[in-house]
């Protein structure tokens, strides 16, 4: 079943978005927020969830979404934990499209259903990107074709927002071979399709076995231009190789945790530490500029995919570190 009625909204902000991150430096291009720590989950893999915090209050997030827009974001994305067991979700994602910026939710699906995808439609949501990592739930992941298989057919059927299905390998996944049919079954439905290397708790590669290198192999073969473009990425971590570009986090990608703090990434927690209300263009400047010691191996490709726009400009010249940056905070 192919979605037929996605109309052009969530292409043509993309395109503004690329083309205004070529046009100017000065602004982040994507900032991750976390709205809710808690998740329904348990995924082995996963450290960026507990199983008690509360919602990050509504009125705060207002606050740091029109932070968001004050520093000129083009995309805020929402991630946790499970963003969609906050309470008033619709109501940040509403308050995101107000701004002109695009919105996104990261999710594992389990709350989708008619009701809730046509409430993401009429909130403004532009993009979905759900992670599935097998066929059949294990110990290791419940984020299974066979649970959630029904909720993609509701947003085939519903959504007004793109949607893209991302599979993992590596890291316990015991049959990294699912991920060619999830990726084959995201696309007969009229998704897009990705394939992740996992990472460790600081966002490095782990060497992947020889069947998981022949399951990657295999997917970015039948991925098609442009998507395989940009896949070298991962092409190279893949092979064990490092990659050599220019890490813009804390600048063009921010994270904000749930506690209202800037931080590189969601691996590189405690750095710079600034409180996002405080955050200047003069972090973003600092930010920019500073080299990262992580990045030859970093598995991080949202990171990666925004430094695309980037990579062929502006040398780092500096690495202020994290004494320097932390200590901006204080």
């Amino acid at each position: 079943m192919l979605k037929k009625h996605n109309g052009l909204a969530p292409k043509l902000a993309m395109v503004k978005l690329g083309a205004r991150a070529i046009a100017s430096t000065k602004h982040p291009i994507l900032i991750n927020m976390i709205a809710i720590r808690r998740c329904n989950l348990a995924c082995a893999y996963c450290n960026e969830y507990d199983d008690h915090s509360p919602p990050v209050p509504t009125e705060e997030m207002f606050r740091r979404i029109d932070k968001a827009a004050e520093l000129g974001a083009s995309m805020v994305s929402f991630s946790g934990g499970e963003p969609l067991m906050h309470p008033d979700i619709y109501d940040l994602i509403r308050r995101i499209a107000n701004h002109g910026i695009v919105p996104e939710l990261l999710t594992n699906a389990y709350y989708l259903n008619p009701d809730r995808i046509n409430r993401l439609n009429d909130a403004g949501l532009l993009r979905m990107q759900i992670s599935i990592d097998n066929i059949q739930p294990d110990n290791v992941s419940k984020k299974s074709l066979k649970i959630i298989g029904h909720n993609l057919d509701h947003l085939a059927a519903h959504a007004k927002f793109d949607v893209n299905i991302n599979s993992v390998i590596g890291a316990g996944i015991s049959n990294p071979e699912d991920a060619l049919t999830i990726g084959r079954h995201a696309r007969t439905l009229g998704f897009t399709s990705t394939v992740s290397v996992l990472h460790d708790g600081n966002g490095q590669l782990k060497p992947l076995g020889s069947k998981e290198r022949e399951v990657y192999q295999d997917y970015r073969s039948g991925t098609p231009w442009p998507m395989s473009h940009f896949m070298a990425f991962q092409n190279n971590l893949v092979e064990g190789r490092p990659n050599q570009w220019r890490c813009r986090a804390g600048s063009r990608y921010l994270y904000v945790c749930e506690d209202g703090l800037v931080h590189r990434c969601s691996q590189q927690r405690g750095y710079p530490g600034i409180p996002f209300l405080e955050y200047t263009q003069e972090h973003l400047d600092a930010e920019y500029a500073a080299q990262k010691d992580c990045a030859p191996y970093c598995t991080l490709t949202c990171v990666n995919t925004i430094a695309v726009f980037d990579n062929w400009r502006d040398p780092q010249t500096t690495d202020r570190g994290k004494s320097a940056l932390v200590g901006a905070a204080n």
